[in-house]
């Protein structure tokens, strides 16, 4: 299985749509920050769509968190700015943990991050439109599980077309 993970697109589609038919994955993850992109999202792919809102969605219904279960992973997903993750994942990863979760995922910093340093996985796609890492490319994440369960994660680039 397949699952793209993105934020941060703040209602700018166009990478997003790149990496989705880039990867044409089973399903999309965007943990916040859409701007009013929900229906346009939904509409333009066609897998299972998981969304929560971030500090940036504020007339949006969806979610401020959820928790979902992906494999044998209980999986969290936030946009984070209530977790100090400008500061590291430290205060996320406890909170992650204290509601059962293996994996937490965020956005908010606009910066790629993957953090195995615990039991805890977290991981930051960064942003699809608006990065803040050096080199200012948009990113997005790739959650896979491979045919025993296991879960692997790529940091991935989009190439801008010119």
């Amino acid at each position: 299985m397949k699952i793209l993970v993105v934020s941060d697109s703040h209602g700018k589609n166009v990478y997003l749509e790149q990496a989705y038919e880039k990867t044409q994955p089973d399903m999309l993850i965007h943990l916040g920050d859409l701007e009013g992109s929900e229906r346009f999202i939904q509409s333009h792919v066609s897998c299972p769509v998981e969304m929560v809102a971030g500090n940036n969605d504020y007339f949006s219904e969806l979610d401020g968190e959820k928790m979902i279960t992906l494999g044998g992973y209980k999986v969290l997903l936030t946009h984070g700015h209530r977790y100090r993750v400008h500061f590291g994942t430290e205060t996320i990863k406890d909170w992650a943990r204290d509601k059962g979760a293996n994996i937490v995922m965020f956005g908010h910093t606009h910066r790629p991050l993957l953090d195995t340093s615990t039991d805890v996985i977290a991981l930051n796609p960064g942003s699809i439109s608006q990065p803040r890492q050096d080199g200012r490319i948009p990113t997005y994440a790739l959650m896979e599980l491979d045919r025993m369960g296991e879960v692997h994660f790529t940091l991935n680039q989009v190439k801008i077309k010119k």
